[in-house]
């Protein structure tokens, strides 16, 4: 089984203001992976590099037109800025902070890559995640076409474990969309932004979403997003199983079946965290999340309730070693 490529960023950079095309973001994407399975924290002037044949796996599209694309989005990636707000860790203040993306960006044809260097305020919103942070898979956004959709993607999930997004007034959302003079008509911004935005989220992610409209008398001042998970094939597997037919593998049945040692439910609730299947109604934090998985693997029920999660995660297990001396 192919592992998931995960995006990783602090919440203050998904809530942050900026303006990037579709191939800006996806180079950024590729950037944060490649620095996550590093499995070190890159340094100020760290190089970074991303190769065609990467961008043109993970987003399906031929090796030549990957690279073009990636050396157009060079000088754009290179001239874009940001704005976020994060608290001060001084003095617990809110501080409201301005950064480039990079500080330097190229590319080697004879190499076939770009080579990029996050600028320094970017490394810590990408690789020292402790508290507020939201992880997403690659494949989530590799299919959508619109700058928009993307964010509109991660402005949602970050509430992924309440299904639904604070009141965001129109002036907020439009700076987090990078919007200035474009779709200014409320017609124009609803169908080319949101609408369309929207569409290409319900048919390509893992999530299905809409959005509510909030008026101050006629005028539509603000939004809020919906959105549910869509069925995964283990949570139908899970739905249409005979909860009375013992089934499990390797001739465990359920009645065997015990809770995990406290470090077998702390490696397993380190993968189950992911499954939206598991944790999308889930109120709290994702660290919120694992403290409760590890909580309940350590017990029978729990244990045979994820078995079907659990057989089909990234490191696939033999039962009869669950819980087992």
């Amino acid at each position: 089984m192919s592992k998931n490529k995960i995006v990783s960023k602090d919440n203050a950079l998904i809530e942050a203001s900026y303006t990037l095309g579709v191939v800006e973001q996806r180079l950024i994407f590729l950037a944060i992976i490649e620095a996550r399975e590093k499995k070190t924290l890159i340094e100020a002037g760290g190089k970074l590099r991303i190769n065609c044949f990467s961008y043109a796996k993970q987003f399906e599209v031929q090796k030549h037109t990957a690279y073009e694309s990636m050396k157009r989005a060079v000088n754009g990636l290179y001239e874009a800025g940001f704005s976020y707000s994060k608290i001060d860790e001084e003095s617990g203040k809110l501080g409201h902070y301005k950064s480039r993306w990079v500080d330097k960006i190229g590319y080697i044809d004879d190499l076939g890559c770009v080579e990029l260097v996050f600028a320094s305020d970017v490394i810590p919103l990408i690789t020292r995640l402790e508290k507020r942070y939201t992880e997403y898979e690659l494949k989530q956004v590799a299919r959508l076409q619109s700058e928009y959709a993307i964010r509109l993607y991660e402005l949602m999930v970050q509430w992924r474990t309440v299904g639904k997004t604070p009141k965001i007034t129109l002036a907020d959302l439009r700076l987090k969309l990078g919007l200035s003079d474009q779709y200014k008509a409320m017609c124009d911004f609803k169908k080319r932004v949101l609408e369309h935005g929207l569409n290409q989220i319900n048919e390509y992610t893992d999530i299905t979403a809409k959005y509510d409209q909030h008026k101050t008398g006629r005028k539509i001042t603000g939004f809020t997003f919906t959105f549910k998970s869509k069925p995964t094939a283990e949570s139908v597997k899970q739905e249409s199983r005979d909860p009375n037919t013992i089934d499990w593998v390797n001739g465990v049945t359920d009645n065997e079946v015990k809770g995990m040692t406290p470090a077998q439910a702390k490696k397993y609730a380190e993968k189950l965290h992911r499954e939206h299947g598991i944790v999308s109604n889930w109120k709290g934090s994702y660290n919120d999340a694992k403290a409760r998985l590890i909580k309940e693997l350590q017990q029978p029920e729990y244990v045979r309730k994820y078995m079907p999660y659990l057989l089909n995660c990234d490191d696939p297990f033999d039962p009869k070693t669950v819980g087992f001396s």
